[in-house]
């Protein structure tokens, strides 16, 4: 979880320190640029269009309360469940990657930037790359029933 922060931290501030807001370099014709821009909304640009204050104040709780609760998910889990706590790390250090840049900018520095002609991906960072790489997995878990103690702890029977 750690490195995941760190690594999002790190490359958000190269491209801050070496890219103006909005400036793009290609990588891959076609495909691939880097591209600095700030998202002020939720994943894929959700709520984008709102007030900006308001936004702001609602997508910094949610992103607290999600912390929180992923934090309590991951302790919970047992010691024994490893595709478990993989995938809760990879989506707390995520989240707490993407919360750390809304409580300091605002808005949550993306730069990740695929297209295939016209098609265009919404731009992505590390933190967001860690998120759905961490879910992918927790679905997977899920699917399969991967483990004993990932499959005890995620098919645990409500009480």
């Amino acid at each position: 979880m750690g490195g995941i922060i760190i690594l999002d931290q790190f490359t958000k501030i190269l491209i801050q320190r070496t890219m103006e807001l909005h400036q793009s370099h290609v990588i891959i014709k076609g495909f691939f640029n880097l591209t600095h821009i700030h998202n002020p909304g939720a994943a894929f640009g959700l709520f984008a269009d709102h007030e900006s204050s308001l936004r702001t104040l609602f997508l910094t709780i949610v992103g607290i309360l999600a912390v929180i609760l992923l934090g309590l998910f991951f302790r919970k889990s047992p010691d024994k469940a490893w595709g478990t706590h993989l995938a809760f790390s990879l989506i707390l250090g995520g989240a707490l990657g993407n919360l750390i840049d809304r409580i300091w900018l605002g808005a949550v520095v993306d730069f990740l930037d695929f297209y295939i002609g016209r098609y265009h991906w919404p731009a992505f960072n590390v933190a967001d790359s860690s998120i759905s790489v961490g879910l992918a997995l927790l679905v997977i878990l899920f699917l399969k029933g991967k483990g004993k103690a990932d499959r005890d702890f995620l098919f645990q029977e409500s009480g």
